[in-house]
């Protein structure tokens, strides 16, 4: 009995552990199995494939955004199919290559389809961290807690070129965002209330890599 209670919370604590997709065992040039390649709006289409970086978190490779179609309001997405998650957090360590209009990493909860989702994300050109929800294929910024209803997200440093880590927790109406463990701020929506798929997100011409998405919550 004791040894069965045993292997009964060693289960429950890899489960609650989550899951972190490093894309090591994919082959460069493809899309990983169990993504599935979408976008918002309209524009060229989105180009996502394995790539080898020696500069990679965990090496040898990384997912990346290689397309660099400069439309404003292009958001190519990679959504990992297995993931459905109503409350939970997601972690991605991301590194913004290129972009003359962008140069964004972010990342998407709550996913319906590509014109319903919430995103966060973090821009090198601006310097800024946004939190966003998409209905009905039109996105719009959500003001921090505690600020002004037209607030545009917080100023915060976004290196282009180097890695930085983007975290965000949601829990019912709450989410709460955070920059290389640094607490950034908190947002409250109750727009998309069930559980959903969960991604990667970039911006018109962003060039961006991606490695270590973590995904943790139920």
């Amino acid at each position: 009995m004791r040894q069965a209670f045993i292997a009964l919370v060693a289960v429950v604590v890899v489960s609650a552990a989550g899951e972190t997709i490093n894309f090591d065992s994919a082959k460069p040039g493809t899309v990983p199995a169990g993504w599935t390649v979408a976008m918002t709006h309209t524009g060229g289409a989105p180009r996502w494939e394995i790539l080898k970086a020696e500069t990679a978190p965990s090496r040898p490779n990384v997912f990346a955004q290689v397309s660099d179609d400069n439309t404003g309001a292009r958001f190519p997405l990679a959504i990992y199919d297995k993931a459905n998650l109503k409350d939970g957090a997601l972690t991605v360590k991301c590194k913004p290559v290129s972009g003359a209009g962008d140069q964004t990493c972010g990342m998407v909860w709550r996913y319906r389809d590509p014109d319903n989702y919430y995103i966060v994300r973090a821009n090198a050109l601006e310097n800024n961290v946004v939190l966003y929800k998409v209905e009905g294929g039109k996105r719009v910024s959500l003001a921090p807690r505690g600020t002004p209803p037209k607030t545009y997200g917080v100023k915060h440093p976004v290196p282009s070129g180097k890695w930085s880590t983007l975290k965000v927790t949601f829990q019912g109406d709450l989410f709460t965002v955070y920059m290389d463990g640094q607490k950034l701020f908190q947002v409250e929506d109750s727009t998309f209330q069930n559980a959903g798929k969960a991604g990667l997100w970039t911006k018109a011409d962003s060039v961006t890599l991606f490695d270590d998405f973590q995904i943790d919550g139920k």
